[in-house]
């Protein structure tokens, strides 16, 4: 279950749950960090779930694919059965959405946008994956909106126990703004390694298209661009956050990402699978890195 859950995606889901929780806390007028911890834990129930109805539902339609790319993944190496993969996405996908709509609509909208586009990113007939941009916009509006917007509502909807729309602070439009080319280079990126195996089966990504050259320098200069913005045009807007902590810290974690991309061979597709977790651990440190600023001002 550990390896179908994808953990690299899992702890991200769940740091950037916990990130827009302690904004929240921070900026909303009635509340503080500690209240509706309980509130939290059920969203990050939630958000698990949904987390493994997406990377699952990939994988059960992804068999033959990732025995070429991914052969290590548990449907492909033969340790989790295509039925029983089913089943377990299945589940995972009802038991979110049924606690989304105890909710209410936010949390009904933002939870079924997201097992919709996961739905139509992987299968029939749709199956977005095999159009470059449309793959990058399904990933980038599901971590952008849905995890950002969606779940920082329901927090000022249950923190201050009112129900309705709240205003998005400075901090979480920042946010949002940084995780859609971050999210974009993140599905660019991915595909990378996996070049043999899209080609084969008509994947029409961004490295097939374009070499895996090519779609490296698109992830880096997505990368870039959002790192820079933040470091430089977001100080200067953002109200509710600390702007040393927001210019040093993505002026460290551009430089981090740099020194990373240097010693990468984008035609090395072990090496450059490494180089990807390494992003995805920035992707993580960025929900430290806001809210911290946050808490900071």
């Amino acid at each position: 279950m550990w390896a179908f859950s994808r953990p690299h995606t899992l702890i991200v889901t769940s740091m950037s749950i916990v990130g827009i929780y302690l904004i929240a806390a921070s900026v909303l007028p009635s509340a503080t960090p500690g209240d509706g911890l309980g509130d939290l834990a059920l969203t990050l129930l939630a958000g698990i779930l949904v987390n493994v109805y997406i990377v699952g539902l990939n994988q059960c339609e992804d068999v033959e694919i990732d025995r070429v790319n991914k052969p290590w993944l548990p449907i492909a190496a033969g340790r989790l059965s295509l039925p029983t993969a089913r089943v377990i996405v299945a589940v995972c996908g009802m038991i979110a959405l049924g606690m989304a709509i105890s909710q209410g609509w936010v949390e009904t909208l933002a939870v079924g946008s997201a097992i919709a586009i996961g739905t139509a990113y992987s299968s029939p007939p749709f199956r977005l994956k095999r159009y470059p941009a449309l793959a990058a916009a399904s990933i980038s509006l599901v971590r952008a909106i849905a995890v950002n917007v969606g779940v920082y509502l329901h927090f000022a909807a249950s923190l201050e126990d009112r129900p309705g729309i709240s205003a998005l602070p400075d901090s979480v439009v920042a946010l949002t703004l940084f995780v859609l080319p971050f999210a974009f280079a993140i599905a660019v990126l991915k595909d990378v390694p996996d070049v043999e195996g899209d080609r084969r089966y008509s994947i029409g990504t961004f490295t097939v298209r374009f070499g895996p050259q090519r779609a490296f320098a698109m992830g880096m200069a997505a990368l870039t661009a959002g790192y820079l913005a933040m470091a430089l045009v977001a100080p200067m807007l953002v109200d509710d956050a600390s702007a040393p902590v927001l210019v040093g810290g993505h002026l460290a974690a551009l430089v981090v990402l740099w020194r990373l991309s240097a010693a990468v061979d984008p035609h090395n597709s072990a090496a450059f699978s490494r180089f990807y977790l390494r992003v995805w651990a920035l992707f993580f440190a960025e929900y430290l890195l806001v809210p911290t600023a946050v808490l900071a001002a």
